[in-house]
């Protein structure tokens, strides 16, 4: 039987990388890949539903799918998580040293509702009192001011959000001062390159997450895996045969960061970073699938419709097409 040819957008990451080299298949797939920054695949997917199968912002798809708009459905792979305790950047001469201080700032965001803002809003909030309505949100691009909010938004009221001046960027308004703090998922220029008075919210940032895991047990995710509506809905099979090839493809990659005989990764000390990680969030520390990471799921979808993101408050389930949510036992 022929294969069905579908085109497969991703970012480059170990836990795909097998399924790219063929060494995990796919059954009944012949996959073209294209391995893309994140920012590229889910622009052209929500504009335009570009790609068969890909990687989409979380929260992007949350907006989507509550508003029952989105060509995609969700399974329940992860290809990106992050700790976004490290995705807050400060002047350091603002007299900011707690996350309170962050009250009454301008707060510089690439895109209101990009994922990584929906969870540090959310950590704000909860562990600090800190609400989206105590900050003057200033929309821009890292490095190019011509980037746009790629889902429109109607947001809460109360919430103040303005744009750059034309020209300007997050990078250069906290350069020089005209924003107070940078919340998003890069860092930007100005920090990589070391501003004398640009500096991180907090110091530590792996100490500060790991206390939060610890409290919470969430591991927060980024993205999930999108295949078009349309597409599931002519091949049914298509959906299982992804959650199994992606699970194989992530159990390779483990594997081989494991074997530290010689190790597989560019930097040093990776396997104590693996026992750290382990010793706190168990074995399947990058688990997959619905029933392990629920908490994380509900956590999230509650905060994104409490910050007037998605219309109505959606349950994990609606997130996922029904056939990825199980899988044969033997």
């Amino acid at each position: 039987m022929a294969r069905l040819p579908l085109s497969l957008a991703i970012g480059d990451y170990d836990r795909i990388r097998p399924l790219v080299d063929g060494s995990v298949q796919i059954d009944g797939v012949d996959p073209v890949f294209s391995i893309l920054d994140p920012e590229e695949i889910f622009f052209r997917a929500f504009r335009y539903a570009d790609f068969d199968i890909c990687e989409l912002s979380l929260s992007s798809f949350t907006v989507k799918t509550a508003a029952g708009t989105c060509p995609y459905v969700g399974i329940p792979v992860f290809p990106s998580r992050a700790f976004r305790h490290t995705s807050v950047y400060i002047r350091t001469d603002r007299g900011i040293v707690r996350p309170e201080d962050l009250k009454g700032r301008r707060i510089g965001v690439p895109e209101y509702q990009l994922t990584a803002n929906v969870w540090v809003r959310a950590i704000l909030e909860e562990d600090f009192g800190v609400r989206p309505a105590d900050i003057t949100w200033v929309r821009g691009g890292y490095e190019d001011p011509a980037r746009e909010e790629k889902i429109a938004l109607s947001l809460p009221a109360d919430v103040r959000l303005e744009s750059l001046p034309a020209g300007a960027t997050i990078s250069s308004a906290l350069a020089d001062g005209t924003l107070d703090a940078v919340i998003g998922p890069r860092a930007p220029s100005c920090f990589e390159r070391g501003h004398p008075q640009v500096g991180r919210l907090w110091a530590d940032p792996i100490a500060a997450a790991s206390e939060w895991y610890s409290r919470t047990r969430m591991f927060p995710i980024m993205h999930l895996l999108g295949i078009r509506r349309d597409l599931a809905e002519r091949h049914p099979y298509l959906v299982g045969a992804l959650a199994k090839a992606f699970e194989q493809a992530k159990a390779v990659a483990m594997a081989k960061l494991s074997n530290t005989a010689a190790t597989k990764v560019t930097l040093p000390f990776v396997e104590e970073q693996l026992a750290r990680a382990r010793a706190l969030m168990g074995e399947d520390f990058w688990s997959y699938g619905l029933a392990p990471n629920r908490h994380v799921l509900e956590a999230f979808l509650r905060a994104h419709h409490a910050q007037g993101l998605s219309s109505r408050l959606l349950r994990p389930e609606d997130l996922f097409h029904p056939a990825s949510l199980e899988s044969f036992r033997l």
